[in-house]
């Protein structure tokens, strides 16, 4: 019995069992038919023995590889549906996507939270490796008999002769001499504040009585004995501790941290920053240290700054006047090196840093943040934002500068209240 549809044979009169068109037919029927019971051809006749099925996909094996409807509608079977176009939809009805588009935010979200890892682990380690530099050679417990702590922090800075690690022609360039040891060249005291930062230069020859301390090496107790000397033989009798002492004893001022350049060390922090921009007043000649300047603006290499720093010979107002210009030469250094172009650019910090630190002496109890806060302040200071001045003078005895006890007086007054400063010096 033919299942075909009346006018319909599967052998096409020819008696091979082969539909044209209709792929490879047998004797049982064209192989469409047979193998894909599921397919309806429009207008034929529902059979009840088998039931309508959804179509089904490929890979349930009811096609063979080739295989084509004949219907050429776009369509294939088993997919679903789709358009007309000629695609072929995915599994599931959903249309085929392309590669993902890139996550721009979290792409930017990563890179930056990476930059910022970066940059605090440079800072860190950077921070350690600069303070690990730092000789911390001077031991403040050792001074006696110390002052009330007040408000406010009070630097000693004092720049020495020392020609530690100088060579031979080092020191004949920087005309530094050969003498050993080493003397104080210069000491100032830095006040931090509230209500406004100071800065007071303490002339080397000022007149100062030594009091009663407590050797630095032996541990041995000096007693008073009213002695009355230049203020830079304190250093020179027992370093640091004495000048400390001595500073205080006279003053009644509390020194909190001490910090301490020598002659190499300053020319070469001078050098690494490729010098320093310093207006001269009047000519300034003197074969001792080597100065020998015509007025108008230089911009002075390691070597000429040390020159101008160290001027005593030929200055109207000798070690007063020699003060006021290292006063003048630290705030020009200090607005140099505090810009951005030094602080952000690590081919003139590092080189700084290394030049500086690798000489620079401090107390045991000084860090790097406090070495910091001291040169901000000085750069402030120098700056217009705080006051700058000599140790108020009344006279001379011996050759020596005396100071003004009543001025000093309310001068520490006002320091260790941290008020603002309205003592003034004279000269």
């Amino acid at each position: 019995m033919n299942d075909w549809p009346d006018g319909w044979t599967g052998d096409n009169g020819n008696g091979n069992g082969r539909g044209r068109g209709y792929g490879r037919g047998s004797a049982g029927g064209p192989e469409g038919a047979r193998v894909m019971r599921h397919v309806q051809r429009p207008g034929a006749p529902q059979h009840s023995g088998v039931p309508p099925q959804q179509s089904r996909g490929y890979d349930e094996g009811y096609a063979e590889p080739g295989y084509d409807s004949g219907y050429n509608t776009g369509h294939v079977y088993g997919q679903g549906g789709g358009g007309g176009n000629g695609t072929i939809p995915r599994q599931g009805g959903y249309p085929p996507q392309g590669r993902p588009a890139p996550d721009w935010r979290r792409r930017l979200k990563v890179g930056s939270l990476t930059l910022v890892v970066v940059l605090l682990a440079v800072t860190i380690g950077t921070y350690f490796w600069a303070d690990s530099k730092l000789k911390r050679e001077v031991d403040l417990s050792k001074v006696i008999e110390r002052p009330g702590e007040g408000e406010g922090t009070n630097y000693l800075i004092v720049g020495s002769d020392s020609r530690e690690g100088m060579s031979t022609e080092e020191k004949k360039k920087l005309h530094t001499g050969s003498a050993e040891g080493k003397r104080t060249d210069s000491m100032m005291i830095l006040h931090v504040g509230s209500n406004g930062n100071t800065m007071i230069s303490l002339p080397r020859d000022s007149d100062v009585e030594i009091p009663s301390f407590k050797g630095s090496e032996s541990g041995k107790l000096f007693p008073n004995t009213g002695r009355r000397v230049k203020l830079n033989a304190a250093y020179a009798e027992d370093g640091p501790e004495l000048l400390v002492r001595t500073v205080e004893h006279n003053t009644g001022l509390r020194i909190d941290h001490y910090a301490e350049i020598g002659f190499g060390g300053f020319a070469k922090i001078v050098d690494s920053v490729g010098g320093v921009e310093i207006k001269v007043e009047k000519t300034m000649k003197d074969k001792k240290s080597g100065a020998d300047f015509e007025p108008g603006t230089h911009t002075m290499n390691g070597e000429q700054a040390l020159a101008f720093v160290r001027q005593r010979y030929g200055l109207d107002g000798g070690d007063l006047d020699r003060t006021k210009n290292q006063q003048k030469f630290l705030a020009a250094l200090a607005n140099q090196t505090a810009t951005p172009s030094t602080v952000l650019n690590p081919f003139k910090l590092y080189p700084t840093m290394g030049a500086g630190l690798d000489t620079v002496v401090v107390d045991k109890d000084m860090g790097l943040w406090d070495l910091g806060r001291m040169f901000f302040a000085m750069k402030g200071v120098t700056g217009g934002d705080g006051k700058s001045m000599n140790m108020p003078i009344s006279g001379s005895r011996g050759g020596n500068l005396v100071w003004d006890q009543a001025k000093v007086k309310q001068l520490v007054e006002q320091l260790k209240n941290d008020e603002k400063v309205t003592v003034t010096s004279d000269r």
